[in-house]
């Protein structure tokens, strides 16, 4: 009955006949990308439809920075502390509004090539781009020392990128500290945003202080105005399933390596994340709508051009040792939250 081409995929709408199960079809997804020499493709029910994805020969990759001069360009108004994702299947640009109630925090979980640190370097990028130091603060964990200390440097950090994980535990602990000051003040600005590469290797090497102090952030830190983005590429039940059961509101899901994996990386059955294509190719899971984006991706030298551009005349903020201090105000943004189109042309997870 139609279809859709994307950066990555060409996307069929099919009618089935009346009796027809949809799960008949997926059952035949191997048969259906056989036929079409294609590696693979993904079967889904969608608005009464049955839709077939199969992934184009050549595609095309989603730029950052032109997504952000395609925002500005179109007088889109886009709402403090709002990170941009990507582009969603219709060529739409998918941003996630982190104080929003129904998000809070965000998950980000895929295999290695999946390109879960890629996609939390554009949300950093963006959100620091959008937002400046006195209304946004960031704090970036990064084990590995790969996939974020090229922010090392950002205006917005209000530590060095941490990439040991007892340097972890204690700024997480001061965190908490910090949240519990504020609700003793009833503030929640500047909004504070927590960045965390390899979720679960960190859960797994900081054991139960770490977990527990996540736990207490993530179950109370909207209201302080904290919230957490964590990539993991183990989304296994045993590793971190009690921690992401209903802390992560919203969820990034690429490529992984089963069904299971997929049900617990996405929180509801029936994905196909194990079929994704990697390299960008995400599940947004919000509310428990699905929606398939290609990811926007930037550079460590782009990101490194970006750094040294907003430190221009700009100073590092630091994480209280004390309840001091106050805060520029920032705007809430607005009503309405769901994922919807917006007036300016793009989605918001709000």
């Amino acid at each position: 009955t139609g279809g859709m081409v994307t950066p990555r995929l060409v996307r069929y709408h099919l009618s089935t006949p009346l009796g027809v199960k949809v799960r008949q079809v997926a059952g035949l997804s191997e048969e259906i990308a056989l036929s079409l020499g294609a590696p693979s493709c993904r079967v889904y029910r969608e608005e009464g439809r049955v839709e077939v994805e199969v992934p184009r020969a050549q595609g095309q990759a989603v730029a950052l920075l032109p997504l952000l001069d395609r925002l500005r360009a179109s007088g889109a108004v886009v709402p403090p502390v709002t990170a941009v994702l990507g582009l969603d299947q219709e060529g739409m640009p998918l941003l996630v509004r982190l104080p929003s109630a129904n998000v809070a925090h965000v998950l980000i979980a895929g295999t290695t090539g999946s390109g879960k640190t890629a996609l939390a370097r554009t949300m950093v990028a963006s959100l620091a781009a959008s937002n400046n130091q006195r209304s946004l603060q960031l704090v970036l964990v990064d084990p590995k020392g790969r996939g974020l200390v090229a922010f090392e440097g950002l205006p917005h950090l209000l530590v060095p990128v941490v990439t040991r994980v007892d340097e972890a535990v204690a700024v997480l602990g001061r965190l908490v500290a910090e949240m519990e000051r504020r609700d003793a003040e009833g503030r929640s600005e500047p909004r504070l945003v927590v960045v965390l590469d390899e979720l679960a290797d960190l859960v797994q090497v900081g054991g139960r202080e770490l977990e527990g102090r996540l736990v207490r952030l993530t179950q109370r830190g909207r209201e302080a105005g904290l919230h957490l983005v964590a990539c993991t590429q183990k989304p296994a039940a045993a590793v971190i399933g009690g921690l992401v059961k209903s802390n992560f509101p919203v969820r990034l899901v690429g490529a992984v390596t089963s069904p299971d994996d997929a049900r617990v990386a996405t929180g509801i059955g029936g994905t196909g994340a194990e079929r994704l294509l990697g390299q960008g190719d995400f599940l947004v899971v919000a509310k428990g709508e699905v929606t398939r984006m290609q990811a926007a991706y930037i550079g460590e030298g782009q990101v490194r051009e970006l750094v040294e551009g907003l430190r221009a005349g700009t100073s590092r903020p630091r994480l209280a040792a004390t309840g001091t201090g106050g805060a520029e105000r920032a705007s809430k943004g607005g009503n309405g939250d769901r994922l919807a189109a917006l007036r300016a042309r793009l989605k918001i997870a709000r």
